[in-house]
């Protein structure tokens, strides 16, 4: 029979669901990924507050201000500092513990949840 050498390719449904697929991964993408950045901005932040030479960090309170400067530098405005952040001073180090959780909305009733959990050990400049 030449009926298998003349099928090639997805049929018309094939196509829908590849593209149903397609653009169900690239919404789940589209709300996970400014959440993955924020994170990795913040990261950058804590991390830098040893290196940077201009900065003047010397108590708990100057580091939660270093931090939200560079929060309004990176546009973070969803995130509240101070439930998300909890920072200690011991033998000349700060230790800050990057906590937190975002939801997003997905399909009526179920979220999206991403959660972050990331401890730092930063000496202070």
């Amino acid at each position: 029979m030449t009926v298998a050498g003349s099928q090639k390719g997805l049929s018309f449904f094939g196509w829908l669901v590849l593209l149903a697929v397609l653009a169900f991964a690239a919404s789940v993408g589209a709300k996970l990924v400014p959440h993955y950045l924020d994170y990795m901005s913040m990261k950058k932040i804590i991390e830098t507050a040893e290196t940077d030479k201009t900065a003047d960090i010397v108590t708990v309170g100057d580091f939660y201000a270093y931090v939200s400067k560079g929060m309004q530098v990176n546009n973070i405005r969803d995130l509240d500092l101070n439930k998300a952040l909890s920072i200690t001073a011991e033998n000349n180090r700060f230790l800050a513990h990057l906590k937190y959780e975002k939801r997003e909305p997905l399909i009526q009733n179920i979220d999206l949840v991403v959660k972050f959990d990331h401890e730092f050990s930063v000496g202070k400049p």
